[in-house]
């Protein structure tokens, strides 16, 4: 019985990675809840349990199953064996149960999880990285730059192992960790991903659709968050003001180039759409912040608002549309939504905006935590209403 099950549970790899990704999503923005409502007493920083879970547990296993499903076939390579992939997953579920366990327990459990989880990351990086280099396609930029956004996440891993191993170094190597994992690891990787998948996704749909991308955009998306992150660590109001700027108009000229058909396509792709809109969204908010911090100074409260506009309304977005697409095509279903999945789509838009209002609630003489504490819970009911489809047929696999 047990064999029968793991077997199809590890017949394709979106269905392990999916699992523990949702499954950890769940568990860290509870504790997100309990220690911000002061239901649970815990003895480390909110960039132990919730910032590092989200970069390297959460959003790169999600990611990374995705990758392992649609990396070969951009380079025309045949589909991963379980052989290949199950040694990764089960690497990535020990280093993130330990990581886990030690936030309550001891900080060396806490620290040989991370490691292992560091470990894992760079052997998924070398296992795509051998795919890219067996591929005789002449085109493979795009797998080029997923590699090096990988890489990009490796070096900002090292730099968090190094942290929790001494604490006290300067406080500039945790800015540079944190910004270069946000932007230069997901958020390259996930932009990565979109501009080839999305697309794609809506050409099936509407035969006449052609998309029309700025040449050479992943590269120019990558040299400027680079900038971004160079202006962030040293800050420098006047680069960031110019470089957001510069994001800014490139994402909405980019998106208004690809018109894209939104009232034309079904509910499992116009989510898509609406994730990519928080990205303008996003940097028209660092715009704000940037000059109002030059003219004005730091006079308006804005808690993480950038930050949470991508992880949230992006990420998080991108990630519920992808993994619903993914889930029911690989398991025989026809890829469609149906109205809980768009009730779905519509209640996680709620919850972003939710979210970014308890960013600047203190401003109105709201209750911050009360906000913040709503936004978690909501966020947990949502994943726990979209695991009961859809996490269901990942467990019991194909």
């Amino acid at each position: 019985m047990f064999k029968s099950w793991y077997t199809k549970f590890s017949s394709q790899p979106h269905q392990p990675f999916f699992t523990s990704g949702m499954i950890f999503l769940i568990l860290f923005m509870s504790l997100l809840f309990g220690a911000y409502s002061h239901k649970l007493s815990l003895q480390v920083s909110v960039v132990d349990f919730h910032v590092y879970p989200m970069l390297f547990i959460i959003f790169a296993q999600f990611f990374l199953g995705f990758l392992f499903v649609v990396f070969p076939k951009f380079l025309m390579q045949a589909e991963l064996s379980p052989q290949m992939y199950m040694p990764l997953f089960w690497t990535y579920l020990v280093g993130s149960l330990l990581f886990f366990v030690g936030l309550f327990t001891l900080s060396f459990v806490q620290t040989s999880g991370m490691f292992i989880v560091l470990i894992a990351q760079i052997l998924s990086f070398y296992k795509l990285f051998l795919i890219q280099k067996k591929s005789l396609m002449k085109n493979k930029n795009d797998t080029l730059w997923i590699l090096i956004a990988f890489a990009s996440g490796i070096v900002s891993h090292i730099l968090f192992f190094i942290l929790s191993i001494v604490p006290n170094l300067t406080p500039v190597l945790q800015v540079v960790a944190t910004n270069v994992g946000f932007y230069l690891f997901l958020f390259a990787l996930i932009f990565t991903i979109s501009q080839r998948m999305i697309p794609q996704f809506t050409g099936f749909k509407i035969k006449e659709y052609a998309i029309n991308k700025t040449p050479y955009l992943v590269e120019i998306v990558y040299g400027l968050l680079s900038a971004k992150v160079c202006s962030v660590i040293f800050d420098h109001p006047l680069s960031n003001l110019l470089i957001d700027t510069a994001l800014l108009i490139l994402f909405t000229r980019e998106l208004w180039r690809w018109k894209l058909p939104l009232f034309k396509v079904p509910a499992i792709i116009w989510i898509l759409y609406l994730a990519l809109l928080w990205i303008p969204i996003g940097f028209f908010f660092s715009t704000l912040i940037d000059l109002s911090i030059l003219f004005w100074g730091q006079t308006f409260m804005v808690e993480k608002v950038v930050i949470h506009t991508f992880a949230l309304g992006y990420f998080t977005t991108i990630l519920i549309g992808f993994g619903t697409r993914v889930v029911l095509g690989h398991s025989g279903r026809t890829p469609n939504a149906d109205k809980i999945a768009i009730a779905l789509f519509i209640f996680l838009q709620l919850i972003v905006l939710i979210r970014l209002f308890a960013s600047v609630s203190s401003n109105f003489g709201f209750d911050y935590i009360f906000w913040i504490n709503h936004s978690a819970l909501l966020l947990v009911f949502a994943l726990f209403a979209w695991s009961i489809k859809y996490l269901w047929i990942l467990i019991k696999g194909v």
